[in-house]
């Protein structure tokens, strides 16, 4: 995979449907998530049903703008309820696959399925629009420091820990909700 992109957005929510608030940097714990989110200390609407592929949250800036362009629809960054907004990265081929944002690497768990309870939140019909490109849920790999415009690449697999690698990949990935 050759592809570089860029972290547009970081966003956090303090609990289940709180106001998504931006920040320039974040830390990130492998395992856990992101410090401060909703789904690193169970708070979020889905925590009930924890599973390491919801660490984190992705959407495309491409597919905001499709909504605006396409649809008419207008999603700010902070009202998508992802926690990362990308430029340039295709996140739907990014299951399965490391990839890096500043000093972290993520793992693709399963494409991000959108939802009712996010058209109840930012108060627009956004759940059929957003159908197969509602971004990715990840696993955090190597915790570390993100920065809003931090590039994003893909990360060759060889160049890491094998015991954490092969510790990742013991965890099957989720399979999206029906």
């Amino acid at each position: 995979m050759r592809w570089q992109g860029e972290l547009l957005h970081i966003h956090i929510a303090p609990g289940a449907s709180a106001p998504m608030i931006a920040l320039t940097e974040a830390r990130l714990v492998a395992g856990t998530g992101i410090e401060g989110d909703r789904y690193a200390t169970g708070l979020g609407t889905y925590s009930h049903r924890p599973h390491v592929d919801r660490q984190t949250t992705m959407i495309e800036v491409e597919t905001l703008e499709a909504l605006a362009r396409d649809r008419n629809i207008e999603l700010a960054p902070h009202e998508h309820r992802r926690n990362l907004t990308t430029r340039g990265v295709p996140l739907n081929h990014l299951v399965g696959h490391y990839f890096r944002i500043g000093e972290c690497v993520f793992y693709g768990g399963r494409l991000n399925v959108p939802c009712l309870h996010l058209e109840g939140v930012v108060g627009k019909r956004v759940k059929a629009p957003l159908l197969n490109r509602s971004g990715l849920n990840c696993r955090i790999i190597v915790s570390g420091t993100i920065r809003v415009h931090d590039r994003i690449e893909w990360c060759d697999p060889v160049t890491l820990d094998a015991a954490i690698r092969q510790a990742n990949e013991a965890i099957p990935l989720q399979p999206a909700p029906e």
